[in-house]
């Protein structure tokens, strides 16, 4: 098969080879997949470059979720049959940028019946990410005010989705004009490009002074900071992640002060606590999905060739929207 593989570390263009190798076959609680559709996400950009908490041994193939249909089980299956439609996460070293992946029985899953391939391969991830955040770690309730920061990224624009179903005003913050319209397309009630003005005073006025109840923030750093001086009494600020670079040393006083709560979420961790969590997670998305009220918006849908290219750009920040590779 056609995989493409990293024998070096470093960014994305420079170490990402396209390849030969020999198919992977399924063990006991595997199923192996015939790869449709995989989408980029930022964490495949930091396993290219060594950043990411999980550390796969070279050579190894990144693509964290796909969508593809099932080909082979291994022992034990019971779950899955030959010829299935699935999405999930493959099993690192073996990824998603590739012709075939194997994925552990326990994270693939029924690939919702209302959305394409493309759109099918983005659900799990983001989408898991941004429901357990929004509402098991925080309990978003109607009305209140969502803001959204890296809109227009991979787990931001499942946030926006998620926060619209939710009954929430969502603001996105975003970073130029392009994703602006894109966060737009996304259903967000309000929407800041940081690039040509300040959030901060902006959300301000849009609230009235009050500030917002529910902060989502993928990228940390001066992102961060300014949250916590929009945020109204009882907020709550979810840190996702650090996509920014830099991780906060928020200032607890502050915290005590103004009454606000500092909620983290890892969405992984809940595979080893909690996995029927995930399970339920799923269906509740796939009904969310039936009704309308959720659908990945796939910008670019490009060929398997391309991935070192979409990854690379996806690295320097000047993606627009999901970028999914079929092969």
């Amino acid at each position: 098969m056609k995989a493409w593989r990293v024998h070096e570390l470093g960014e994305p263009r420079e170490v990402l080879r396209l390849e030969e190798t020999a198919d992977p076959a399924p063990g006991p609680g595997q199923v192996l997949v015939r790869v449709s559709a995989a989408p980029a996400n930022f964490p495949d950009v930091l396993l290219c470059r060594g950043r990411y908490q999980i550390t796969p041994p070279l050579p190894f193939t990144p693509g964290v979720e796909l969508c593809g249909e099932v080909v082979a089980l291994g022992e034990g299956v019971t779950r899955f049959a030959v010829g299935d439609r699935v999405i999930g996460n493959p099993n690192l070293p073996g990824g998603a940028f590739a012709e075939l992946a194997v994925l552990d029985e326990g994270n693939a899953f029924p690939a919702p019946p209302a959305l394409d391939d493309a759109e099918a391969s983005a659900l799990s991830i983001g989408y898991q990410t941004s429901w357990f955040a929004l509402h098991r770690r925080t309990r978003l309730r109607a009305g209140e005010t969502l803001l959204v920061h890296a809109a227009a990224g991979g787990v931001g624009s499942s946030a926006v989705q998620l926060g619209k179903a939710a009954g929430a005003t969502v603001i996105g913050v975003v970073g130029g004009a392009d994703k602006a319209e894109y966060c737009r397309a996304l259903g967000a009630d309000l929407v800041i490009d940081r690039r040509s003005e300040d959030f901060l005073p902006v959300v301000k006025e849009f609230t009235g002074g009050r500030g917002v109840d529910v902060v989502y923030d993928p990228v940390g750093g001066d992102a961060y900071a300014k949250s916590t001086k929009c945020i109204a009494f009882e907020g709550r600020i979810l840190v996702i992640g650090f996509a920014g670079g830099t991780i906060p040393e928020p200032a607890l006083n502050h915290a005590l002060i103004k009454n606000y709560s500092i909620i983290g979420l890892h969405w992984g961790l809940y595979k080893q606590y909690d996995p029927q969590a995930i399970q339920d997670c799923h269906v509740e998305l796939t009904r969310l999905a039936a009704d309308g009220a959720i659908k990945p918006l796939i910008s670019e849908r490009l060929a398997l060739a391309d991935v070192a290219d979409g990854l690379g750009r996806l690295g320097d920040g000047s993606t627009v929207g999901r970028i999914v590779f079929q092969p």
